[in-house]
Order: C-alpha cells, then structure tokens, then sequence
C-alpha cells in the first residue's frame, strides 16, 4: 500500500530505520503530535497500513487507586491505536476526528496493557476515497496475563479541512 498523507509518509520512512530505532522514533513522533499519548508514556511497537500495536506500561503516573492501568489510561490507549491507524489513510486535506468511543470495563487489568486495532481493506478504501464519513474501528486491549480487561470499539470520523479566507 503506498503512503498517501504526510503522517503516513513519516511512518514509512521510520519503517527503515535500524530495528532497534523503530518504536522509539514512532513513539517520540506520536507522543509529540499527541501531547496526552506522549504524557502517558503510549509506545507504539508496529505501524503499518492495516494494524497498530500500542503499549501502556503500569507506570505510577497511569495507575489507578487499585495499582492497575486507570480506566482513563486504558481509553487513551484504544484512541491512540485506532487514531493512528485512521490517520495513516486521511489525505491530508481531511481532519481526521473521534466521534465516540465505547469502552465496557470487564475485568481488572494486570500489568501493562497492549492495544491492537485493525482495518479491513474496504474501511482504508473508504478512509482515502469518500471527502467525509466515518468507520468503527475495533480494538483489542490485553493485559501481561492475556486477559482482555476491556472491550472496546472508536468511531472515527473525518471532513474536509476548512479554508482560510485567503485562499
């Protein structure tokens, strides 16, 4: 699949470099467009076209009275993961935008947190080809014990950007 937008331009490029490098630098790119993400302390392990993996260690800064990942914590996380991946097909003149999210909490989590979210072929068709509309991205979050804590599902919309009188 070929990059279409800046962010996707960026990733690709990020993609060559040594392994060892690869999700530092997704990380330090995503933590300093997604300020909250970066605060977090979110590492993104695989970027690619159909799928993001993302990591949220229990760190004291996200954890809750109980000592696991807060609520909050495990929310951002499933934004991120579907929020990047949505945003590798948005052409750039598109705002990409989170419409809802519903998250069902179901059991205590252990330890850090990985989020996958997937996209089929027809939602990144849709994504790239229609000026605005939106898709319900699934994602997966699981705990170090291979739990699934919370069951989770983004819908991410996006419109065109507006323009400045100037132009």
């Amino acid at each position: 699949m070929k990059a279409n937008n800046k962010l996707s331009r960026m990733v690709t490029k990020i993609g060559g470099a040594p392994k060892f490098l690869y999700s530092f630098l997704l990380s330090q790119l995503f933590g300093r467009a997604v300020k909250f993400a970066g605060t977090a302390g979110i590492q993104i392990q695989k970027l690619d076209f159909q799928q993001a993996v993302l990591v949220q260690q229990n760190s004291r800064k996200v954890q809750n009275h109980i000592g696991s990942v807060h609520a909050a914590a495990m929310a951002l996380l499933g934004e991120s993961a579907t929020g990047f991946l949505v945003g590798m097909h948005v052409p750039d003149d598109r705002l990409p935008l989170l419409k809802s999210m519903h998250l069902d909490y179901v059991k205590r989590a252990t330890g850090k947190l990985t989020a996958t979210a997937s996209l089929t072929e027809a939602q990144i068709e849709q994504i790239r080809s229609e000026e605005k509309g939106e898709v319900t991205v699934q994602v997966q979050l699981m705990d170090e014990l291979g739990v699934e804590p919370v069951l989770a599902q983004y819908v991410w919309a996006w419109v065109p950007k507006k323009r400045s009188a100037s132009n």
